[in-house]
């Protein structure tokens, strides 16, 4: 069965994974880098090879979602996936539900400090970032391998109020959702949370092992992260547009504060634009 970590993108999904790869996945919870790529992203091509679908259309694959995810079932093995995906249906077709779905991990950040990320992941300027984060038909897929893929690996991503509220307000999946501010206060106490409900919803009765966490938390720590990519580079990272050099995946972690880095001209839109959300959500 699919466990779904979930996230709209730069909210700290590649984190998540990070730890809960290095706890599940490893002896001792030390992590390293190969280790994460136990946690694949849906969808990619690889989930459509057996199906007749068009790469050059770009919703396409969403008409084998459910047809691709009963394949990955087929060994009725637990497997997590990254996915920036909204939950729900597009063109008639559902993203996926509890016949292939045992859980959600959902990390959601305060999106005055999603929109930094955004502009240096996307080289975007405010109001391109803004926007980007408003479109409710937006959409992501590889720009690195269009050429030779297409839109193999779409992932219909909308405004940043429809991901978060479609995977919210569903009752077909057991979810927990994680503050990702929470999860830099609080790491151990949040990441003992996270493995208790992945455990609970898999019927995975095996006691917390502490030690392991708590390598698992140590060895994830954003300036060891950064610190990794210096040095050896980073899978997911993409290269500039400006002057074909990698962009650096892992930017500002700890040090994004927009109330000290957003102008105020965009501190107000973006307050006024996210109002009700911010509030919702309990975000000051």
């Amino acid at each position: 069965m699919i466990f779904w970590i979930a996230s709209y993108p730069k909210s700290g999904n590649t984190w998540l994974r990070a730890l809960i790869s290095s706890y599940y996945y490893t002896k001792d919870g030390i992590f390293e880098q190969n280790v994460i790529n136990q946690i694949g992203q849906f969808p990619e091509k690889r989930h459509f090879q057996d199906f007749n679908y068009d790469q050059n259309i770009v919703t396409d694959t969403s008409r084998f979602w459910l047809e691709a995810q009963k394949k990955i079932n087929l060994d009725k093995k637990l497997k997590f996936f990254k996915t920036h995906n909204a939950f729900g249906s597009l063109n008639n077709n559902k993203f996926t539900d509890n016949i292939n779905s045992v859980g959600v991990l959902y990390i959601i950040r305060d999106p005055r400090n999603i929109i930094t990320s955004l502009k240096n992941h996307y080289e975007l300027n405010d109001q391109e970032a803004l926007k980007w984060m408003m479109n409710e038909n937006n959409y992501i897929y590889d720009v690195r391998n269009f050429e030779k893929d297409g839109y193999s690996d779409f992932q219909f991503v909308s405004s940043w109020n429809t991901n978060y509220k479609s995977w919210m307000v569903q009752k077909k999946i057991p979810i927990k959702i994680i503050k990702y501010e929470d999860l830099l206060n609080q790491t151990f106490s949040v990441s003992k949370d996270v493995i208790k409900f992945i455990n609970k919803t898999t019927n995975n009765d095996e006691k917390i092992d502490r030690e392991k966490l708590k390598n698992s938390v140590n060895s994830t720590l954003f300036n060891k992260l950064k610190d990794n990519e210096r040095k050896n580079g980073f899978s997911e990272a993409i290269v500039s547009k400006k002057n074909d050099k990698k962009i650096p995946f892992f930017y500002l972690g700890p040090k994004n504060d927009w109330k000290k880095i957003l102008d105020d001209d965009l501190k107000i839109k973006l307050n006024e634009v996210f109002k009700k959300n911010l509030v919702e959500l309990s975000y000051n």
